[in-house]
């Protein structure tokens, strides 16, 4: 687990993600109460700006209760709610909710698996508040240019943007700035580099790229409006295998970073968000759930 952000705008540690100073949380509370944060993350991240299907905002909590530390995470798991209670949060913030469709009970349970309402109930006995931004953290202008700056590329336009905004919406556009003669090749190699997880990529590596689409979470249907603006280049978290075959074979390229590795980023977002609505950097901490899964190559056995 990790705490104080550092101070270097942009900072990126040796993975090329945003790294927090590990660290214990220096006071128990502050004077912004549950529902007041709230109100603060729905006001960066709206409700409005989300789709009809995802849930935003506060599932879990008592909104008169004072905020004692935020813990920010990708995935509000039993084991990321027992993180956060052992290190002094009683709000835990993540990107993905806790739940879409409403469990049919809460009972204790290891996994949202063994019961869909097993994160509710842990929640509730450890006294964590959740709150979840998922597609609205996704469209938010903040959003927009953390893949395009970690792989150097230079962000234009937003693809597909929400109605009536210019800086809302799903993809980013990218030119590759003074990258001259970047390949598909290159860029796979960077994207590699960058969150130390080799990506699965359709096309040929020696092909010279121009604009390219960035996009966190599954691609949905960015891929036909990628072909729409003749990109060369599709940069996403995840994305079917026939769509992604049909995609190359019309002349796009793709890279499937994973879904979860494309997000993680946006968790250091999350909690510069956190910050910038009041509350102290010491009181905020993010969750590491990098190593969920593996490739089995890289395990020794």
């Amino acid at each position: 687990m990790v705490a104080a952000k550092k101070e270097q705008k942009g900072a990126q540690g040796e993975r090329g993600l945003a790294q927090r100073a590990s660290g214990t949380l220096a006071k128990p509370t502050t004077a912004i109460t549950t529902g007041a944060l709230e109100r603060a993350l729905l006001a960066e991240f709206p409700a409005a700006d989300a789709e009809a299907w995802d849930r935003t905002g506060m599932a879990v909590g008592d909104p008169a209760r004072l905020v004692e530390g935020v813990a920010v995470a990708l995935d509000p798991t039993v084991a990321a709610i027992d993180a956060a209670a052992d290190a002094g949060a009683n709000v835990l913030i993540t990107h993905h909710p806790a739940f879409l469709a409403p469990p049919d009970s809460f009972r204790p349970a290891s996994s949202a698996a063994a019961n869909p309402g097993a994160g509710v109930w842990r929640a509730i006995e450890r006294g964590v508040s959740l709150m979840a931004f998922h597609t609205s953290l996704d469209v938010s202008a903040r959003a927009q240019r953390v893949l395009p700056g970690m792989l150097s590329l230079v962000f234009e336009r937003v693809l597909s943007p929400l109605p009536g905004s210019s800086e809302k919406g799903y993809g980013q556009v990218c030119s590759l700035g003074e990258d001259d003669g970047l390949t598909l090749g290159q860029l796979a190699a960077r994207c590699t580099s960058v969150f130390a997880r080799a990506p699965r990529v359709w096309g040929d590596f020696a092909r010279d790229l121009d604009r390219v689409v960035t996009c966190t979470g599954s691609a949905g249907d960015l891929g036909r409006r990628c072909l729409d603006v003749q990109a060369d280049c599709l940069v996403c978290g995840e994305i079917k295998y026939h769509e992604a075959l049909e995609l190359s074979q019309a002349g796009l390229a793709v890279i499937d970073l994973g879904h979860d590795t494309s997000e993680l980023p946006l968790v250091s977002v999350l909690a510069s968000a956190v910050e910038a609505v009041g509350v102290p950097a010491d009181y905020v901490r993010a969750l590491a759930e990098r190593d969920t899964w593996t490739y089995p190559e890289t395990v020794r056995v």
